[in-house]
């Protein structure tokens, strides 16, 4: 059912819609099981935001530090 491997588990996190590298990303949910539940959570997430994009991301995937990164 899950293409990710047991334990590895999978992140959602929330981006800017617009694409603009100053705004930082944020963790919105760690240790996700499996893809099927992930997918579940970031649609009902995505329908209820015009201004961020919430995404299912590997569990070793790091955040943009946003304009922390920039200067």
């Amino acid at each position: 059912m899950s293409t990710v491997a047991e334990g590895a588990g999978l992140k959602i996190i929330g981006t800017d819609n617009f694409g603009r590298d100053h705004v930082a990303d944020f963790l919105v949910a760690d240790n996700v099981r499996n893809d099927y539940v992930g997918k579940i959570m970031v649609d009902a997430l995505n329908a209820s935001s015009s201004m961020t994009f919430f995404q299912l991301v590997p569990a070793d995937y790091e955040l943009s530090k946003g304009m922390e990164a920039l200067v």
